[in-house]
């Protein structure tokens, strides 16, 4: 019953990176093609980082996580996409999945036509865009004027930066602001919030879009603290975040796990707050799929 509430909807977009919205997206996975995921760009650590500093190529290993967690499972192309390198050698470490969808890049005209390939390899409905096809750098901006340039400075700064950008400035991939414009509910979060679920927001065509949506706009919070500076932000903060950096009050809804503290101001007033017991019985730092996927039906409303 709650699925069919939601199905009614005629697309439903999230927007974020790395393992949280990997879990969204599973979640909502019985919506098919009328889910896309806009996954943000910017990592620079692991497989990803060394790919992009020796190819100078997109960072894919958000992308590949969020179609690992869309794979049918179990099945020999899911083992050989999650697939990680060991050994002492060059390929030690990388993932088979972001090599893949590099080469798929080179013998592509872009990158979403290699995600779309491994798409049909995985046979998964549900849309992946990157934020942008172009690589960037999410850049920070100190109290003191210095620069901080890449995620993993970002996420090791002591103190919350005064503003976040992209170097270079690229543009937001077209299909991305598409799936924005026809959206019945957008869906941010949960993930990293500066590294994760800000640096789609920082493309102009993409706040502009959901700016002008009239898509309902929830925000997912995340069970645990971060192991960032943003750690140091509220839930009020957060919110105040992102209404800057869209340039308008977008978010109707805030989810959050049972017990959380939601400090609600005057500001903030005209948002709904709503708790749920979203805990996996896998990983208290996960949320359990079917238990987000039920709450994001619960708080819907055509």
């Amino acid at each position: 019953m709650l699925n069919q509430r939601l199905a009614s909807f005629n697309k439903v977009v999230a927007i974020g990176g790395g393992h949280g919205l990997g879990r969204v997206l599973a979640s909502l996975s019985f919506l098919g093609d009328r889910l896309t995921g806009i996954v943000a760009t910017t990592d620079n650590g692991g497989s990803t980082g060394r790919l992009r500093q020796d190819q100078h190529t997109i960072a894919w290993g958000d992308l590949r996580n969020c179609l690992s967690h869309l794979a049918p499972r179990p099945s020999l192309s899911s083992q050989l996409f999650d697939h990680r390198f060991m050994g002492n050698n060059e390929l030690s470490g990388h993932n088979l999945g972001n090599v893949i969808l590099h080469a798929l890049d080179q013998l592509c005209v872009r990158p979403l036509d290699a995600v779309n390939l491994v798409r049909s390899l995985l046979k998964i409905n549900t849309s992946i865009i990157p934020m942008s096809e172009a690589s960037t750098h999410l850049t920070a901006l100190t109290y003191c004027g210095n620069k901080i340039i890449g995620e993993l400075s970002v996420d090791e700064m002591k103190e919350a930066p005064v503003a976040l950008s992209l170097e270079p400035e690229v543009d937001a991939t077209i299909e991305a602001c598409d799936a924005i414009a026809s959206a019945d509910l957008i869906i941010l979060g949960p993930g990293s919030f500066l590294t994760s679920i800000i640096p789609p927001l920082l493309l102009p065509r993409i706040a502009n879009s959901i700016q002008r949506s009239q898509a309902k706009v929830i925000l997912i919070d995340n069970l645990t603290d971060e192991y960032s500076v943003a750690n140091q932000f509220s839930i009020g903060e957060k919110i105040n975040w992102i209404h800057q950096v869209i340039g308008a009050e977008i978010i109707s809804d805030v989810i959050q796990q049972c017990h959380q503290s939601s400090t609600i101001n005057s500001e903030h007033s005209a948002i709904n707050f709503h708790q749920f017991d979203l805990v996996s019985s896998h990983h208290k730092g996960l949320h359990d799929k079917t238990a987000l996927g039920d709450a994001i039906c619960q708080i819907t409303r055509i």
